[in-house]
């Protein structure tokens, strides 16, 4: 006597669209990153125990270790930055210049940006610093 066996159903999983998914979040995630960075400024600042937060319509000025400077994130000269400067300050009611430089950054381009900034009858000129975290 012969027995029939039982059917096997052959299933096939196919993983292409599960693929195509993965490769797609990888792409946003890949992009959407990329906007998170600012590349042309690399800037750590020095810490400071009291600090206040940064009001939007100040001016800011940008120094970078290497000493590459930035007005309001667009790069500018030693030269260009007190016409620039001046016609900030024309436009801006508060007249605050905060210098944002690298903790690196000799003293020097700090000095001639208080400065020029002066020069361009700015009332205020500050440099910026983050909350140093207290140990216990």
């Amino acid at each position: 006597m012969e027995f029939e066996g039982r059917k096997r159903i052959k299933m096939h999983f196919d993983i292409a669209p599960l693929v195509d998914i993965v490769f797609l979040l990888l792409i946003f995630f890949l992009l959407t990153s990329q906007f998170i960075k600012q590349p042309g400024m690399k800037i750590e600042l020095p810490k400071a125990k009291y600090a206040r937060p940064q009001d939007k319509m100040d001016i800011v000025v940008a120094i970078t270790k290497k000493e590459d400077m930035f007005l309001n994130g667009v790069s500018v000269t030693m030269e260009e930055l007190p016409f620039r400067l001046w016609e900030m300050l024309e436009n801006n009611p508060r007249k605050i210049v905060i210098i944002k430089a690298d903790k690196g950054v000799k003293l020097q381009p700090v000095v001639t940006v208080m400065d020029i900034a002066k020069r361009c009858r700015a009332e205020g000129v500050t440099v910026s610093t983050k909350l140093k975290s207290e140990k216990k």
